[in-house]
């Protein structure tokens, strides 16, 4: 009689579950889906002493009650701990529960490559970039009558969305351009600047938050996708732009040019509205420009394959299990 030993339990957690349809939650599904042919996996928002071969934690100080339970109670489960924006740019130079868990972790991981620069000296060996995916979708025809672009974020401050708002005010009132601006209210103030918005510019429409394949197939048929956050890990939606043939404008910081490579041409500083603007001109006037984005968007997509973000994820999973 042939008995089969059972898959590894593996246990996801993450502090945003899918009423919250951001980007830590987007991750940690589909890591579960990616996983789910060779292993048990289990995803939910902590871990209480459940049982597990091995546990992978979204964000480093979210996620540290439960890190610390794990080591304290079995320092033999190998741990994962996957990187977020604000523990990279905003919790790990100052928060010890963010710095702790760290220390503690097995391996560590970071979603774009720019994003190990500020990891501490000390955890950077065990760090490793895995690049998030997406489906590849065939290019959809761009409309000829206008220039159309779409905004991916929820309404809060670590998304700038009023850089974009301030860049409409500076391109000339006649230039064919559309921005849809896709988002949850989160903040209050926001959404009053982008009603206030929509009712003094017909070329802007924010549409609020929208299901997932419905804001897939908006970026589709967008001929760009603006990207202005102040503080980002590393951006789903620069993700799903580049695997659906949409080039991207984002703001020149490190979880957007860790996606989209220090010498791509479509980066503005930021907040910069003025230059955000003028790079939004450009790429409407400009066909020798905006093709040289297409290109360069076109070049980095297949980082962002599913085939090969599985690969990497299975390479480190099977790697600390067999140690």
């Amino acid at each position: 009689m042939v008995t089969h030993k059972p898959s590894p339990t593996i246990i996801i957690v993450t502090p945003y579950l899918a009423d919250a349809n951001n980007g830590n939650w987007r991750t940690a599904r589909r890591w579960a889906d990616l996983l789910q042919d060779r292993y048990r996996v289990i995803l939910q928002s902590d871990w209480q002493g459940e049982p597990c071969d091995l546990l992978i934690a979204l964000h480093a100080r979210r996620s540290h009650a439960a890190t610390k339970r794990l080591h304290d109670t079995h320092p033999a489960i190998p741990l994962v701990v996957v990187l977020t924006g604000t523990d990279l740019y905003r919790d790990l130079p100052g928060n010890d529960e963010a710095r702790a868990s760290l220390q503690i972790a097995s391996a560590l991981v970071v979603l774009q490559e720019d994003a190990i620069q500020h990891v501490p000296v000390a955890y950077r060996r065990k760090t490793h970039v895995i690049y998030q995916s997406a489906r590849t979708l065939k290019p959809a025809v761009k409309l000829h009558d206008r220039f159309g672009c779409v905004a991916v974020g929820h309404l809060r401050s670590e998304k700038d969305p009023l850089t974009l708002l301030r860049a409409l005010d500076d391109l000339p009132r006649d230039m064919k351009v559309h921005v849809l601006h896709i988002g949850a209210s989160l903040d209050p103030d926001l959404a009053a600047a982008a009603r206030a918005k929509m009712h003094e510019d017909a070329r802007y429409r924010w549409a609020g938050a929208l299901p997932h394949g419905l804001t897939r197939a908006a970026i589709k048929r967008a001929h760009l996708l603006i990207h202005p956050s102040v503080m980002e890990g590393g951006a789903n939606v620069i993700v799903e732009a580049l695997t659906s043939g949409t080039p991207v404008i984002a703001s020149l910081m490190s979880g957007n040019t860790g996606m989209l490579g220090k010498d791509y041409p479509g980066f503005f500083p930021v907040g910069d509205a003025k230059v955000l603007a003028a790079l939004l001109e450009k790429c409407v006037g400009d066909t020798n420009f905006y093709s040289r984005l297409c290109n360069a968007a076109k070049a980095r997509a297949p980082l962002f394959t599913a085939q090969a973000e599985k690969k990497a994820l299975h390479a480190l999973v099977q790697g600390l299990l067999n140690d």
